[in-house]
């Protein structure tokens, strides 16, 4: 089972309502299973846009930065509860892969946003793509994917 950020599926579910909707994986969506570590946290359908403060989710792990929501709130506590849930489900189904959105606080695995809420970027990984890779699940962004890419994925990891 490949999991998958349900937003790149098309699926409303980032922080405006919308999705991010992403035509290859799209196509080969009957192949993977559609997660959002946001709405699974707690967090609702709109909600405040949010970012990382102090570090990465590496950090956040650690109990040494935060997530905080543009209008100033603390969310730490609903980002580590839904990267918790994507572990359990990812532990119950024996998980090895998964593609995940580009800079997202939750799913972001190589660069996210600075935390000053001005669409700059920094080098580092979401909550939800930092435990996943602590735990050995392989993370991908749309980003790093072609159909070739993604074909070769999919024969990997797909079950039977």
């Amino acid at each position: 089972m490949i999991l998958v950020s349900s937003c790149l599926l098309g699926n409303k579910v980032k922080y405006n309502g919308e999705s991010n909707d992403n035509p290859l994986i799209r196509r080969y969506g009957r192949y993977m299973t559609a997660i959002c570590p946001e709405a699974l946290g707690g967090l609702t359908i709109p909600r405040p846009s949010a970012e990382l403060q102090n570090g990465d989710g590496n950090d956040v792990l650690a109990g040494t930065a935060q997530v905080k929501n543009k209008l100033g709130e603390d969310v730490t506590k609903s980002f580590i509860a839904g990267a918790d849930k994507v572990m359990d489900f990812v532990r119950k189904h024996k998980i090895q892969v998964a593609i995940l959105k580009a800079n997202s606080p939750s799913c972001g695995n190589k660069m996210i946003y600075d935390g000053t809420f001005s669409g700059a970027k920094i080098s580092g990984q979401g909550v939800t793509a930092a435990m996943l890779k602590q735990h050995g699940v392989k993370v991908y962004s749309e980003k790093e994917l072609n159909e070739d890419t993604l074909q070769r994925i999919i024969a990997m990891f797909r079950e039977e």
